[in-house]
């Protein structure tokens, strides 16, 4: 491996005032970050046209930023890192970490759009590197511009064929447009290139998912190494937002979880929940949303969706107000941010593809309401249950599952998902919604 050359940082002026400079950046480097900042100041005073000062300037801003967690200050140091480019004669190594910086501020404080400006800067300044391409590409899938991304990757591959950086967010672009068996390539060779960049779950995530889709099973092969790389909890549970140390099994008893008033009360007023179900699909089909997540192989899948992310549906719930009155005693289920509560009907022919939460942190109960005889089953790991009617399943959905129905009749159950028990209150407040 060639050894990466020091960066050089001093234009011929600066290099008559590098004591000066060096005594500046001493202090920074010793964590004297407001000395740093003052010292920088007086050079930037001083020297009005020196990138380097500038530059120090920012960084110590930067690093002030950091120190007080201050937003204001932080957009001081994007303001100045973006003033050392506009200098006269600054060495193009300083440029390029000032921008870039600059760009990785912008996106730290949500500032996508602010972000693609400068990396489109960088991009056009260094057309010849890849690194700044493959991080525009970046730039635009932040702001779900996946189009303009997969025209940056392609670029970058057509002019170093090899780089596994664009190959894996390429794959990840075609497989988020369904091109699965297209995915594949780019996915598996840019995960084998060992790349900087490339070892991130979510690659190892939709390379297994589109191996699976595919009927392959060199998928558990890629959930295999990624569980090995740090990025899923085990082979088979793959969620990507999760708490350490929650207990971890697929399949729950109600006594496992503590909720066994809410079992009991689901169970008991199972005919009620299924009567105002069933009263909307007369009435109000409409308000059954087909699944949106690409999870079906084939099939009708529908949902009717009282509760999310722990907000209540008022409108929705006008229509079944004896299941919500009833569900309000529980905040465990109304409360967790990370679930829903819902109505899903399943037509016959349906096939869900093995597929994984996004989440370690809630539970989901199945109560079954309306149950063909046969044909209709839920694999979670690897056990297999059946739905029965006016009876709640529990499993932990952050483990892959799948669903077949083959029956002749419809099958609909109610969903409910709550907190996993060994959550604390506190965490039960503060965790973001999901």
């Amino acid at each position: 491996a060639k050894k990466k050359k020091k960066p050089k940082l001093l234009n011929k002026f600066d290099k008559t005032i590098k004591a000066e400079l060096d005594a500046a950046e001493k202090l920074r480097k010793k964590g004297k970050v407001e000395e740093a900042l003052r010292a920088f100041e007086a050079l930037v005073n001083q020297y009005p046209q020196s990138p380097r000062a500038r530059y120090g300037k920012a960084q110590s801003e930067d690093d002030l930023a950091e120190k007080m967690r201050s937003n204001e200050m932080l957009q001081q140091a994007i303001k100045t890192y973006d003033e050392v480019v506009s200098l006269p004669n600054v060495p193009s190594d300083l440029i390029k970490l000032s921008l870039k910086r600059e760009a990785d501020r912008q996106q730290f404080l949500g500032r996508m759009r602010g972000s693609l400006v400068t990396l489109q800067k960088l991009v056009q300044l260094f057309p010849s590197e890849t690194s700044f391409k493959n991080d525009l590409g970046v730039g635009y899938l932040l702001i779900g511009d996946n189009s303009n991304a997969k025209k940056v990757y392609e670029e970058v591959l057509s002019l170093a064929p090899n780089d596994g950086f664009a190959k894996v967010h390429y794959g990840f672009i075609l497989k988020a447009e369904n091109k699965i068996a297209e995915s594949i390539p780019y996915l598996q060779e840019g995960l084998e290139s060992g790349d900087p960049g490339t070892d991130d779950g979510r690659f190892y995530f939709h390379l297994g998912d589109a191996l699976q889709r595919m009927g392959d099973k060199e998928a558990y092969k890629w959930y295999e190494l990624g569980y090995q790389r740090g990025h899923f909890a085990s082979v088979w549970q793959r969620s990507l937002y999760n708490v350490k140390g929650l207990k971890a099994q697929p399949w729950w008893t109600a006594r496992e979880t503590g909720y066994t008033e809410l079992v009991k009360s689901l169970e008991k007023n199972w005919k009620l929940i299924r009567d105002e179900g069933l009263a909307v699909m007369d009435k109000k089909r409409s308000l059954f949303l087909p699944e949106d997540e690409n999870l079906r192989e084939k099939g009708d899948w529908s949902q009717f969706t009282l509760w999310q992310q722990g907000r209540k549906n008022e409108n929705a719930c006008k229509s079944v107000p004896k299941t919500c009155a009833l569900l309000e005693r529980f905040p465990e289920a109304t409360g967790c941010r990370r679930g829903q509560i819902k109505y899903s009907i399943m037509h016959p022919g349906t096939h869900v593809w093995p597929h994984t939460g996004p989440t370690n942190c809630r539970l989901r109960m199945h109560l079954g309401l309306v149950i063909p005889k046969e044909g209709c089953r839920i694999r979670c790991a690897q056990e297999s249950r059946y739905w029965e009617e006016g009876k709640v399943l529990i499993f932990d959905d952050s483990f892959e599952h799948e669903v077949w129905q083959d029956a002749e009749n419809y099958r609909l159950i109610f969903i409910v998902d709550v907190w996993h028990p060994e959550l604390t209150a506190q965490q039960r407040r503060t965790l973001p919604a999901i």
